[in-house]
């Protein structure tokens, strides 16, 4: 009885006092830029840990920067997915609005961490660890959905035209909730198990690979949007306010101004604007894009005021060519997990080894994993932890599950008003595109930087080489194995066993996963050795190959400084 009266007058306190609502942290901070050849005043910000006391207006506006630090990320995988899938605007407007509503519900569960009764297990890391909607899937359906037509499997019209194909994404919803499994399994196995079995040699070309993909599909968006890339209609169709060709000036100008706005931000934004540069940049291409008559606000106008899960359903199956695509992204998944957690651990200034750490990755691995079941069985792809908000709080240095409490409660109710998801549908291809491509490059760096932590020995060079090639022979030429199989019979399950053998080699990322961890298990560590001779000359030390000191013939007898050249040349 003492807590919950304890708990009360903590509780009106916090409301009703100025340090419960204000505290003494230099808001100004937060809202002030950096102007061209003004220095600005240093000040050293207090750092709020994960339960330090904070005053509320502190968690109300940084919750709010976390939700549009990753506002984009979130609606941009819903709305390439429905446009993949043929929707109509009215489904598209839903999923965009789903995917912010359970982004911000399964966040809650990252974040607050629950202990398994009588296990030592948890779900959740109990860190400001949220999740968003993963891009590696968009790839899947990327080719999957055209698979799907191709074998009749979703509806063509007499003219060819692709119809609608709710029912191919409902197999790729069906799809996630099984494979979800396998992360779930894997949570219970230790790190270190993982990272030896999935290391960053493995992970990294695969989550380049997704980017490069990725990349290709902002890219038509920019250019007016992949649906008009024939030439044979105008962008974005005949019957838009401002129709255009593919590739015009203007729409390229559109999504180049986004561009250039978020360099700007990164330059000179306040630290408020700088984690969510993406949106600004969104916004201020927007407000361009609209005085311009490009925006069609029927969609907006016919939208209902509010929305929530199953409001729209999909019949669920399983679509078996896409299993193993479907189980290599939830590796690829546990393993950005493993080192988003690990970062976020860092920037917090917790423990990044020992049980307590081990036991924020068991639980974060698993809610992961159960955060792609819950996800599909509400009608929206797998979601994934997201490392973009770690740099809001180095930005900000807050810690607080506050502020996650408040992203979520944000995520939530942009994703209820469904108004907002409509807007965000109504978008330009060529402001959007300017958005998305900055983000899957940013994708696409992340593998790289992976990459880098390997070090660059022969072995370790040879199996990046070797998982590469089909990875980036597939990424780069659609449609590679399509001719390979020629069975044209009525067998449908000898036709299933064929598509998955296509769809997993025409997925970059999934073959070239497939090989890295076969070939990281086969080839085993060889320990090298440096044999080649030094040659000492003056204060520098030079390093002469193999091949240069076995010279031979009249090589043998020239002198030092000879033989140096040759070997420099």
């Amino acid at each position: 009885m003492s807590a919950i009266k304890s708990s009360v007058n903590r509780i009106i306190k916090k409301v009703t006092t100025k340090h419960g609502l204000l505290g003494d942290y230099d808001y100004k901070y937060l809202f002030t830029p950096k102007i061209p050849f003004v220095k600005k005043q240093s000040q050293i910000q207090p750092f709020f840990g994960l339960n330090s006391d904070m005053p509320l207006l502190l968690g109300f506006l940084l919750g709010l920067q976390h939700s549009l630090s990753m506002l984009a990320g979130v609606v941009a995988p819903p709305l390439i997915i429905a446009s993949s899938a043929h929707l109509s605007g009215e489904a598209s407007q839903y999923l965009v609005s789903v995917s912010l509503i359970v982004s911000g519900i399964l966040s809650l569960i990252q974040i607050t961490r629950f202990h398994i009764y009588k296990t030592k297990y948890y779900i959740g890391t109990g860190l400001v660890s949220v999740v968003g909607t993963s891009f590696a899937t968009i790839t899947i359906v990327q080719k999957a959905i055209p698979m799907m037509y191709a074998n009749g499997e979703c509806p063509v019209d007499a003219d060819g035209n692709f119809l609608p194909c709710p029912d191919g994404y409902g197999a790729i919803l069906g799809t996630g909730c099984v494979c979800a499994l396998l992360e779930i399994f894997l949570s219970f196995m230790p790190p270190k198990i993982l990272q030896k079995l999935f290391p960053p040699m493995v992970t990294g070309p695969v989550v380049l690979l997704i980017g490069v993909h990725l990349i290709s599909s902002g890219f038509s968006d920019w250019l007016g949007g992949s649906g008009c890339s024939s030439g044979k209609t105008m962008c974005p169709s005949n019957t838009a306010p401002h129709p255009l060709p593919w590739g015009s000036a203007q729409f390229i100008g559109l999504g180049f101004l986004v561009f250039v706005v978020i360099i700007i931000c990164e330059k000179w934004g306040a630290p408020i604007m700088k984690s969510c540069a993406v949106i600004v940049g969104l916004l201020v291409g927007c407000i361009v894009a609209a005085a311009c008559n490009y925006f069609d606000r029927s969609g907006i106008d016919q939208s209902p005021a509010v929305t929530f899960i199953w409001v729209h359903t999909f019949k669920l199956s399983v679509y078996g060519p896409a299993v193993l695509p479907m189980l290599a992204t939830y590796i690829v998944l546990m393993m950005e997990a493993i080192g988003d957690i690990t970062a976020t651990c860092d920037v917090s200034r917790l423990e990044v080894e020992g049980e307590v750490y081990d036991s924020r990755i068991q639980g974060g691995i698993l809610a992961d994993g159960f955060n792609g079941l819950l996800s599909c069985l509400c009608t929206m792809t797998p979601m994934s932890t997201f490392a973009q908000n770690n740099g809001v709080i180095s930005i900000t240095k807050c810690a607080n599950r506050m502020a996650g409490y408040w992203c979520c409660f944000f995520l939530i109710v942009m994703g209820i008003f469904a108004k907002f998801a409509a807007a965000l549908v109504s978008i330009p291809k060529a402001v959007l595109g300017g958005m998305t491509t900055f983000l899957f490059t940013s994708v696409a760096v992340s593998g790289l930087s992976i990459i880098s932590t390997v070090p660059f020995t022969r072995r370790n060079r040879f199996i990046l080489t070797a998982s590469l090639v089909l990875g980036l022979g597939s990424t780069m030429v659609d449609g590679w194995f399509d001719k390979v199989f020629t069975y044209d019979g009525d067998n449908r399950s000898l036709k299933g066993f064929f598509n998955a053998i296509v769809l997993v080699l025409e997925t970059g990322f999934a073959v070239t996963g497939f090989v890295g961890v076969f070939l990281n298990l086969f080839i085993g560590e060889e320990e090298e050795e440096d044999t080649a001779p030094m040659y000492l000359e003056g204060d520098e030390v030079h390093e002469l190959d193999n091949q240069s000191a076995e010279l031979e013939g009249s090589s043998a007898s020239m002198s030092k400084e000879q033989v140096m050249n040759q070997t420099k040349s």
